[in-house]
Parts: structure tokens; C-alpha cells; sequence
């Protein structure tokens, strides 16, 4: 069975329609660009009215110590996902916080996913996200999608999850096509960048359930 994580969540109506909708995970942004940067005072708020129904998921883009050590007690974070950051500093974050860590490798060719095994034993779970362009000042979140037959008879080297690009309407095939364990949505459940809208998180995640 597919879950499913809705990540860069800002309002408790949304917050509420993950829940409600039955998503596994809720993603908390800290990424200070990011139109989804999340306050600690706001993460705080989701992470009592989340009350322990969902994982935590704290989204980072190469994050120092001191981010890390606010946001993980600011949003009481189980998981921590890392973008942009190398194998090496995800086992130091992974040894320093002793939480699970989603790490993202971003995929263009079926070559980019060779990044995904020097995490072997250091991450808990690959995201294989949509790389985006170069100079972007998003690692993710841009609503790309990559080729996903790329995934076919790759041997992952651990537990792994899909996102990049999935809406309500495309997620039901990228299931059946790649059968991932997890799927990652953000803008896809959007009506502007940054602003989710709780409709469409439910049909996201009844499409979930559906495949």
C-alpha cells in the first residue's frame, strides 16, 4: 500500500485536510527562500495540532546545527529531509540526532541515480525528486517531473520514496508505473506557489488511496 507525504504546509486549515485525508506524513519547510519557509512559532503550533496522528518530516537544504537543533524541537521532528547536502554531513546529522533522514537525490537521467548509493546506510529512506535547473534557487517544490521509467529495475539501495511533479490527477499512473512506497507532493496541491488548497489535498490523497 502507497502512503503518501504532503509537504510545505502553512495553514491549519491544510494541515487539518492531510490529517483528515489520511496522509502518513506532513512536511514543515526551513528553507528561507522557500515561498513554504516555515516560522518555529508556526511549526510549533502544527506540530500540537498534528499531535503525533503523522511523521514530522523537517525539509533542509544542507542545514547547519544550529537550524537543525531549532527546528527539530520547535516542530518535535521525527524525520529530517536533506537536500542538496553530501553523504557525509547526512551521517553526521544522522549520528548527531539520532532521528530517521529522508535524503534526496534529484533525477534527470537514469545516471543521476547513482547518487542514491553512496547513501547506503546512511539514509533511512531516497527521495528521488525532479532535478531542477541549474541555477535555481529551489532544490524541489517547482512542480518538474522526471521520466519515471528511469526508476525500471533499479536496485534501490534502501527504502525510497517518489516525488517531483505528482498532482491529483497524474499520481494514481505514477503509482502503477513505479509502485513507489511513498509519494511526495507540494506544489501539485497548490493554487499558488507557497499556498495549498485543502480541496485539492483531498483528491490527492483519495487518489492515494484509490491506486
Amino acid at each position: 500500500m502507497t502512503t503518501a507525504k504532503i509537504c510545505g504546509l502553512s495553514t491549519p486549515e491544510t494541515l487539518d485536510a492531510a490529517i483528515g485525508g489520511g496522509a502518513s506524513h506532513v512536511g514543515f519547510v526551513f528553507f528561507a527562500p522557500s515561498p513554504r519557509n516555515l516560522s518555529f512559532d508556526r511549526a510549533a503550533e502544527f506540530a500540537a495540532r498534528s499531535n503525533d496522528r503523522v511523521g514530522r518530516v523537517g525539509v533542509f537544504v544542507n542545514p547547519d546545527d544550529a537550524l537543525l537543533t531549532q527546528a527539530i524541537a520547535a516542530g518535535r521532528l521525527d524525520t529530517l529531509q536533506l537536500h542538496k547536502t553530501a553523504p557525509e554531513r547526512v551521517a553526521a546529522i544522522k549520528a548527531r540526532t539520532r532521528l530517521s533522514i529522508w535524503a534526496a537525490v534529484p533525477v534527470r537521467t537514469r545516471a543521476d541515480l547513482d547518487a542514491a548509493r553512496p547513501l547506503a546506510g546512511l539514509a533511512d529512506r531516497i527521495l528521488y525528486d525532479a532535478k531542477t535547473p541549474e541555477g535555481a534557487a529551489l532544490p524541489g517544490g517547482m512542480g518538474l517531473r522526471f521520466d519515471w521509467s528511469l526508476l525500471s529495475g533499479f536496485v534501490h539501495p534502501a527504502p525510497w520514496a517518489l516525488s517531483g511533479g505528482l498532482d491529483p490527477d497524474n499520481v494514481g499512473e505514477a503509482i502503477a508505473r513505479t509502485r513507489a512506497p511513498i509519494v511526495d507532493v507540494s506544489s501539485g496541491v497548490e493554487r499558488a506557489p507557497g499556498v495549498k488548497d485543502a480541496a485539492r489535498i483531498r483528491a490527492f490523497l483519495a487518489a492515494v488511496a484509490a491506486a
